[in-house]
């Protein structure tokens, strides 16, 4: 199968302020892209790339006084597989795991390992290790918060979001990562396109999306603790210990997000498409 994804923003800025972008489909998708996900500026503006410590494609720019638009439009292939399910992964003790894995048992900026260490062993100590653990985990936060847009903030914390009970899905997946830590699972977060694909069409649709992936099995395995069953159409942007480390945009002045356009459609053969490219 084909998906369509791509974005459309557009900034309002008091002076010119430097921005880092992390927009690029990530480079374990490069095989698949069909149509590149190349960044376009209006007005124009230089744009110098860089690869993170976590292996992400980032950007560069300078976004001049006044608008800023940018604005990609990419076409991708997919396997049209759901998220694996590997019952019998099992989990490693923390001696034996790899080191570039142990970073990712460590608290971050959204993710406070020692708020939630007593509560995470209480939930969990006497349940199942492995992928039932990790399961385990993402039941619990799929019913212990309720999700709604309205319930967005920057600045909320997996204890915050554990302690109200709502948020979107970079709560659902924190609240998971931190829990997962908490009992010695390596767990990233991942941020990509998600669209209603293989499933009803949802009155909260995701197109930029958050979840996570644990390392259990030796290897590293995609949950969601939003959506809480296999998904089609995953995309992945970037992956890092938190949502911190990849923002889709940090900017360094005051600045305004005037609109915020995002789509992953499945391109069906035969239908009508727009054109690709910025419109107008």
């Amino acid at each position: 199968m084909q998906i369509r994804v791509g974005f459309d923003l557009v900034y309002e800025c008091e002076q010119p302020t430097p921005m880092l972008l992390v927009l690029s489909i990530h480079h374990t998708r490069v095989s698949d892209i069909v149509i590149p996900d190349y960044l376009v500026t209006r007005p124009r503006v230089p744009v110098t790339h860089y690869r993170d410590g976590f292996g992400n494609w980032c950007m560069r720019v300078v976004a001049p006084r006044g608008e800023s638009r940018f604005f990609a439009d990419a076409l991708v292939n997919d396997t049209g597989d759901t998220d694996l399910i590997i019952p019998t992964a099992t989990q490693a003790a923390v001696q034996d795991l790899p080191e570039d894995t142990l970073v990712y048992l460590l608290g971050s900026r959204y993710c406070e390992t020692d708020k939630l260490s007593e509560i995470a062993w209480s939930l969990f100590g006497n349940g199942p290790m492995g992928w039932g653990r990790v399961q385990a985990i993402c039941d619990f936060v799929h019913n212990h918060i309720t999700f709604g847009y309205q319930h967005a903030r920057a600045t909320k914390t997996a204890f915050e979001a554990y302690n109200e009970r709502q948020g979107v899905c970079r709560d659902f997946a924190h609240l998971a990562i931190t829990l997962c830590r908490c009992m010695n699972i390596p767990a990233r977060y991942c941020t990509g396109y998600l669209g209603d694909i293989g499933v009803p069409p949802s009155a909260s649709p995701m197109d930029f999306s958050g979840w996570f992936e644990a390392f259990i099995g030796g290897a590293w395995y995609t949950f969601d603790a939003r959506n809480n069953i296999p998904r089609i159409g995953r995309v992945l942007i970037a992956r890092g210990r938190d949502a911190s480390d990849v923002a889709i945009s940090t900017t360094f002045g005051p600045n305004i997000l005037k609109s915020f356009k995002v789509w992953t459609d499945e391109v069906r053969e035969g239908a009508p498409q727009r054109p690709y490219g910025i419109p107008g």
